[in-house]
């Protein structure tokens, strides 16, 4: 039982749920009490073990901490100086005892970036074996295989005048592109190329084929067995223990010396020759001065260097086509399938985010009263903050985009959005399409989707702008910069906002339920009327209609050009040989009989007159809802704002979330009594009531814990932590409580937080407890008496004790005045170091009886007897013989 407990990690038995406790059984010999020897022989072994572990693990916070990053930031700092004499001095630079700290710490993002490069690299690896590469690339594996009679297949040694130079093998044309079929040389001529002929490098090929093919035979045998992306996979037993030497062992130290040549071999391969390379090609273009005035002169000319490295990778691959030298072939073109994706990856997740972010921005100029050289002198100040701010505004809102069309799809018939990508498709993986998509259709998705984002930024915010200027001339701007004089001001509002006030808002408010439901209202009203419900919603029934009203096939949804099918639907095979699209092929795997994400529908008359009115009112729908979420929230949180503070200007942030607060639980209570309302009055009073009562429970709750407590936590940490650090003896601090309040909040969520992560004791069981219960089962006896009461009592008398202290007892014993304030302004911080350091004590106590009982245990204890469970049964259903079940 005893090894099976140690293999399981069970500690309670499967049957009757009892914690598993044993018995230890000593040796009749031992004493009562452990002899000083033992005891002190005892010490001295953990405190010898527990030297040793102590160096080791310096040793290792050393290496990892110390050794690797600096290597990593002196190495690359050494590569980029641009010197000589840098080289010749790199080894006493590493030695150098200037600037630890600031290296290290540059040292450690450089290793980072190191890492995750190569992480990426397998990744991609992975990728690439699982998915298959591009078709012009697997082209060659099959011909070394054999599989193809015609040995070259598509890529014929002459094959540079057919080979696109931006995505793949092209065919002579734009017909058969990345996507072609691996026997494409088998095809007829008409196939072979967009314009209908054969190049004459496939001729020559034909000619000269049996020639070669002897002499080849043996080479083409040999590079059947190798692969440049299939090497063994090593060191698979290796733990993170083991790699980082948590194991006590000393064999990390090898592995910071290959993490050390690994860093060094990725910066001088992928960050220090693409940089030189770039800069020449700047340099040779004229526009190295252009790319300095960028403020980013190392990230852009990186990047430039990457497209020069991948457009001469194409050149080499076309020569190795030449002459016919198959591992040259499948080198390059790896290496550059392995720049395309690093390239689209920064346009996709660094470029497209930015560029919304900046429209964003400059869309929304007017709302905060700010020009573009407001913006512009900000950029100068600080390029690198200004551009991870509006990068970060970007992802936010390319997320939100993202699931507002998911929960579109959710409503609309499948086939609606065909333009748009299906992120829920589980055959969707972006970079399987960055692997096997040219470029081109790659650089035209980018423009559609920043035109697509681009216009929807005008749509709803510019233009709303603009009306709500006019219309309302003293609305706008926002009120987002307010002077005040507190330590805290701004930075606590947009915390509470953006960690109280939205996710509650998001989470708990069903807000994607009630926005799923306004979708689905419009898109019945306007399906009903423009007649499209068959096409906008699909629930219509098609039998009996005219067959050739009805549309069946996808591809009578798609436009003229079948690589313009952005939906990944299923084509044809006929069509999918000509269409490049990843999702195209994945679709016509799953579709096993019928095509899937499509559902018929009836057309109508004058179909494209109803479409066009369709997104007309869709633009106006947008509008008016954008201008009401611009005004409404803040003008009815202004008016209950002035209720309270009158005149004096505050924060937007306050105004918007106490709207956003009213306008959420207008639409809630009208929907929920929208509900109640189709059940008659007796349940409207019936459900009235328990929500009334709800109501009042809530708000006396809510008293304490939104209030009270996070009041006297904002306090407390005011004078422990703000007013010692910030206000001198000689001066009196200023609380205020609005800014200790909102602290108070963050402070209790992260405190809810870490209680629930810690180990279970009464209050975590507690808000356990009250979170199982939900909102309507709040026990409020229970919350009051087992959190409110017990947390407000703690927190009120560590404010409480200390200020007696401090302004009864003290001035009674006849001090000076400057003794009284040094004790006033200290004491708060000293109560809490007396607590630290009693908590310690009896930390340490605790663990000296605990090694009492491990060197009792070490020297005398014999085995272990399993306790048996024995079941109390309570007075009324007691039963003969039940004190014995076990």
């Amino acid at each position: 039982l005893v090894q099976w407990l140690k293999y399981s990690r069970k500690e309670y038995c499967e049957l009757c749920k009892h914690r598993f406790s044993f018995t230890p059984i000593y040796s009749p010999d031992m004493p009562n009490r452990l002899p000083i020897k033992d005891i002190v022989s005892g010490l001295v072994t953990s405190m010898a073990r527990a030297v040793r572990y102590w160096f080791h693990y310096t040793l290792v916070a050393f290496a990892w901490l110390g050794v690797v990053p600096l290597t990593a930031c002196r190495i690359y700092r050494c590569l980029f100086t641009g010197s000589v004499s840098s080289l010749l001095t790199l080894p006493l630079d590493m030695l150098s005892t200037e600037n630890l700290a600031g290296d290290c710490f540059q040292g450690c993002l450089v290793v980072t970036c190191t890492l995750c490069g190569f992480i990426s690299l397998v990744w991609l690896r992975e990728q690439i074996l699982h998915g298959g590469g591009p078709d012009w690339l697997e082209q060659l594996g099959n011909n070394n295989n054999g599989n193809n009679p015609n040995r070259n297949g598509g890529v014929a040694p002459g094959a540079f005048n057919n080979f696109n130079l931006i995505g793949g093998l092209a065919g002579g044309g734009g017909a058969n592109g990345a996507g072609a079929n691996a026997n494409v040389a088998q095809q007829p001529a008409e196939n072979n190329g967009g314009d209908g002929a054969v190049g004459p490098a496939m001729e020559a090929e034909d000619v000269g084929m049996e020639d070669v093919d002897n002499a080849n035979n043996a080479a083409a045998q040999d590079d059947n067995n190798w692969n440049p992306i299939e090497w063994d996979r090593a060191a698979e037993e290796l733990t993170w223990e083991r790699l980082l030497g948590l194991d006590g062992s000393l064999v990390f130290l090898e592995h910071v010396f290959w993490v050390v040549s690994l860093n060094t071999l990725f910066i001088l391969v992928f960050a220090f020759c693409p940089y030189h390379v770039g800069h020449f090609a700047l340099v040779g273009a004229k526009m190295d001065i252009m790319v300095t005035a960028t403020h980013f002169e190392g990230l852009l000319t990186t990047l430039a260097g990457y497209l020069v490295i991948a457009v001469f990778l194409l050149l080499i691959y076309s020569i190795c086509s030449l002459t016919r030298l198959r591992k040259g072939q499948r080198i390059f073109g790896l290496c550059y399938v392995v720049v395309k994706v690093k390239l689209l990856v920064v346009m996709e997740i660094g470029a497209f985010p930015l560029i919304c972010g900046w429209w964003l921005d400059i869309c929304s100029l007017s709302m905060f009263d700010a020009s573009l050289s407001d913006r512009q002198t900000s950029f100068l100040s600080s390029p690198g903050t200004s551009m991870f701010i509006h990068w970060l505004v970007g992802m936010v809102y390319v997320f939100y985009f993202a699931s507002f069309i998911l929960l579109t799809r959710e409503v609309l018939r499948p086939g609606v959005l065909w333009f748009l990508r299906n992120l829920n498709d589980p055959e969707f993986n972006p970079i399987q399409e960055m692997i096997h998509l040219c470029v081109f259709r790659h650089f035209r998705r980018f423009i559609a989707s920043v035109v697509i984002f681009g216009s929807a930024v005008l749509l709803m915010l510019w233009l709303p702008i603009k009306v709500i200027r006019m219309v309302f001339p003293g609305f706008l701007p926002y009120r987002v910069v307010v002077s005040s004089e507190a330590p805290v001001s701004e930075l606590s509002l947009e915390l509470l906002l953006l960690q109280v006030v939205l996710p509650s808002l998001l989470e708990a408010g069903h807000s994607r339920a009630m926005l799923k439901k306004l979708v689905e209202g419009w898109s019945k009203a306007t399906a009903w009327l423009l007649d499209l419900r068959s096409y906008l919603i699909g629930d219509v029934s098609l039998d009996g209609e005219d067959a050739s009203n009805i549309v069946d096939n996808p591809e009578q949804d798609l436009p003229a050009d079948p690589r313009d099918n952005q939906a990944g639907q299923a084509l044809p095979p006929a069509q999918q040989d000509l269409n490049e699209g990843l999702g195209a092929a994945h679709q016509a795997m799953l579709q096993g009989g019928g095509p899937t994400g499509f559902q018929p529908y009836k057309r109508p008359s004058f179909f494209v007159a109803r479409i066009s009115a369709l997104i007309l009112l869709m633009c106006v729908t947008f509008f008016l809802a954008s201008t009401i979420s611009l005004v409404l929230p803040v003008f009815i949180g202004r008016q209950l704002m002035w209720l309270w503070v009158g005149d004096t200007k505050i924060h937007e942030l306050y105004t918007a979330g106490c709207g956003l607060y009213i306008c959420w639980l207008c639409l809630r209570v009208s929907t929920v009594v929208a509900g109640w309302y189709l059940q008659g009055w007796a349940i409207i009073k019936a459900r009235l009531k328990l929500w009334g009562l709800l109501v009042v429970k809530s708000l006396v709750m809510a008293g304490v814990l939104l209030v009270v407590i996070p009041l006297l936590l904002g306090l407390l940490f005011d004078v422990i932590i703000v007013a010692p650090m910030r206000v001198p003896l000689d001066q009196s601090p200023i609380f205020f409580p609005w800014q200790d309040w909102a602290l108070g909040v963050l402070h209790m969520k992260i405190l809810t937080a870490v209680i629930m992560m810690g180990p279970q004791w009464w209050l975590k069981r507690a808000i356990e407890r009250v979170y199982n219960d939900g909102m309507r089962n709040l026990n409020m006896r229970f919350i009051m008496s087992q959190i409110c009461l017990p947390v407000s009592t703690c927190l009120g008398l560590a404010l409480a004790v200390p200020y007696v202290i401090a302004y009864s007892i003290i001035p009674a014993l006849g001090v000076s005045f400057e003794t009284q304030t040094f004790v006033v302004r200290r004491i708060y911080p000293f109560v809490l170091t007396m607590i630290m350091c009693c908590a310690m004590l009896v930390f340490q106590v605790r663990q000296f009886r605990r090694l009492y009982n491990h060197i009792k245990d070490d020297k005398y204890l014999v085995g272990q007897r399993l306790v048996n469970y024995i079941h109390h049964a309570t007075s009324h259903e007691r039963t003969p013989g039940a004190d014995t079940a076990g």
